[in-house]
């Protein structure tokens, strides 16, 4: 009986090193260059730039009248709790509100098709004001998030958990959401007037 050879587990396969004389001056590493850096130089860091609205998590830039980001699924929860989009607003925050609707959202109500008919009507009253998109694409929670960013001035409108989940994580803007059939708001400061839930 001849002996059994057992497989070896985890073994490498041996590999030429690139630095190793056997191979041509073409393929092999070259040696890396230390640059001498100059003390004289001035250092340079990148540091983020935070708006001059926020004064910690506080955004100054929010007060009445409300300027209200609606996303598409608001408008279908909307609906769906037969609840007035601009008097519910109005409800919750105790001050006048303009609902702002991006060309993203509108095209994504749009594709939605006949089922959605009644969201598309909604969305095109004259007391919602239109902004336009500049970007490629009509994904529209990127362009909601990108413009919240931006601009501290808006309210988000949203029930989407991960559009939610992407917000909670810039600074100073609040997110209008839909429970026990009306209009709720999260992370609004007392001083504004708003009542917290």
């Amino acid at each position: 009986m001849g002996k059994q050879k057992t497989k070896k587990f985890a073994a490498m396969k041996r590999m030429i090193n690139l630095k190793d004389q056997r191979l041509k001056e073409k393929d092999r590493a070259k040696a890396k260059e230390k640059k001498k850096k100059d003390p004289s130089q001035l250092k340079e860091r990148e540091v983020t730039k935070y708006p001059s609205c926020l004064f910690f998590q506080y955004n100054t830039q929010l007060g009445p009248p409300y300027h209200i980001l609606v996303d598409t699924n608001f408008i279908n929860f909307s609906i769906k709790a037969k609840l007035d989009i601009v008097q519910s607003m109005m409800d919750c925050l105790y001050a006048k509100c303009i609902p702002y609707i991006t060309d993203c959202v509108m095209a994504e109500i749009e594709k939605l098709g006949m089922k959605y008919r009644v969201a598309l009507r909604i969305a095109k009253d004259p007391r919602f004001e239109r902004l336009p998109c500049t970007h490629k694409g009509t994904y529209a929670d990127d362009c909601l998030v990108q413009r919240v960013t931006q601009h501290k001035c808006y309210i988000l409108a949203t029930v989407d958990r991960d559009l939610k989940r992407r917000v909670r994580k810039i600074p100073g803007v609040p997110i209008m959401y839909i429970s026990n059939h009306r209009y709720n708001i999260e992370r609004m400061p007392d001083d504004y007037g708003a009542p917290r839930f």
